[in-house]
């Protein structure tokens, strides 16, 4: 799949070894019972909630919920648990961080608003998991606020930016960046790099069920 997104958008081709490394680093931590954090602002906030879009149900192949569950489901709920366990479908956990508004404003007007990202990385963030900044100058402060808490507790940290990867450079484990200086062909090139992430990811945990 990554090839042959290198293909549709030959302009992605020097991410190419990065995105693979991106999905290594997203499959090793599904895999270790981790979750994906993800943050941004603007354009950047509107990916990240997409990307959990993505996760959180079937993205292109059918997603089977564990056989431990529809087992119970079936056996103590009647009808409705079985009904449920014929509708449910298999998840990779994913927060989009920008989505908590009554925790971000409290924390904005209380405390500090640049912080808004990292105080829920302190809250959510476990060593299995990883954060995603997603950023198209590498520059935004909350979000390298947040990855400075994220390596602070043993976190991968991934980046999603263009032009010269800015502040990211300093902090993620992997950067996935895909040049360019102009904002809104950027976020266009983020948008396939995100989407081949996500499928290859529920290929690998899924694609048993297809």
């Amino acid at each position: 799949m990554i090839e042959d997104l290198v293909v549709r958008n030959p302009e992605l081709g020097a991410a190419k070894n990065d995105i693979s490394r991106a999905f290594e680093l997203l499959k090793n931590s599904y895999e270790n019972k981790g979750k994906l954090l993800i943050c941004g602002n603007g354009g950047s906030a509107a990916d990240a909630d997409h990307i959990v879009g993505e996760l959180m149900k079937r993205f292109s192949i059918p997603r089977a919920i564990p056989e431990e569950l529809k087992t119970k489901l079936e056996n103590n709920f009647g009808e409705q648990g079985k009904y449920m366990a014929s509708k449910l479908e298999g998840s990779l956990p994913a927060i989009s961080l920008n989505g908590h508004n009554a925790l971000s404003s409290a924390f904005a007007n209380d405390v500090d608003a640049e912080l808004i990202y990292a105080q829920q990385v302190v809250g959510y963030g476990n060593k299995e998991d990883v954060l995603m900044g997603i950023s198209t100058s590498g520059n935004a402060k909350n979000v390298v606020a947040s990855m400075i808490v994220a390596k602070a507790k043993g976190m991968k940290v991934l980046g999603l930016v263009g032009r010269d990867g800015g502040e990211f450079n300093k902090y993620c484990d992997v950067l996935i960046n895909v040049g360019g200086d102009c904002t809104p062909q950027i976020q266009e090139l983020h948008l396939p790099v995100y989407h081949v992430l996500c499928q290859t990811l529920e290929y690998h945990f899924f694609s048993e069920t297809k």
